[in-house]
């Protein structure tokens, strides 16, 4: 068949924007109908949410240990909606020793060997008293150890190379559980 019209602008495509882990870099594109599109090129920090304590906040992003899609985005640090990220997890530890300094939680919730059971339980009873999920902390035992460990797992839930953000929300429970034996697997 002869072609019977020219290529519309509004059936235009552009290259993806391969968002790399890096100093920040933002670039602005013009959509249909003057809309704009913030394009990041290189990203390195977000806003992430403790969900389990309802607060967000500004994190470094460290790395980019996994992606469902494909391991190619890892080994390049691509930033995309899904990615599993390390975050810095200073500002959350400040949150944890600011919120809870004044009912006497000295340290964040560590989980001791079988021989010291009794310190455990102790810490456990001082816990609970002054934190709203302490009777859950066997749930959030990994949760806590990586924060121990200064590596806390995020999901990044916005489009990098839309909106020139990576905010997402931190794992815990059972989805930090399976996504810590994903990244072991691979």
């Amino acid at each position: 068949m002869p072609v019977h019209q020219k290529k519309r602008k509004y059936e235009m495509g552009r290259q993806s924007s391969n968002t790399k882990l890096g100093e920040k870099k933002v670039v602005t594109v013009r959509c249909r109908g003057g809309n704009i599109k913030r394009r990041a090129l290189r990203i390195n920090e977000g806003n992430f949410c403790w969900v389990s304590e309802q607060v967000a906040r500004k994190s470094k992003i460290l790395e980019v240990v996994y992606n469902a899609t494909h391991n190619e985005l890892v080994r390049t640090q691509r930033v995309v909606k899904g990615c599993i990220v390390v975050v810095d997890p200073t500002p959350f530890k400040y949150y944890w020793h600011i919120h809870y300094s004044e009912k006497k939680v000295n340290k964040l919730p560590e989980i001791k060997e079988p021989k010291r059971v009794q310190a455990l339980e102790d810490k456990k009873q001082r816990v609970q008293k002054a934190h709203p999920f302490s009777d859950q902390l066997d749930k959030y035992h990994t949760f806590f150890e990586n924060l121990n460990r200064n590596r806390l797992l995020a999901r990044i839930t916005s489009r990098p190379g839309q909106t020139g953000r990576a905010d997402g929300y931190l794992l815990e429970g059972k989805e930090l559980d399976f996504y810590l034996k994903m990244i072991e697997r691979k």
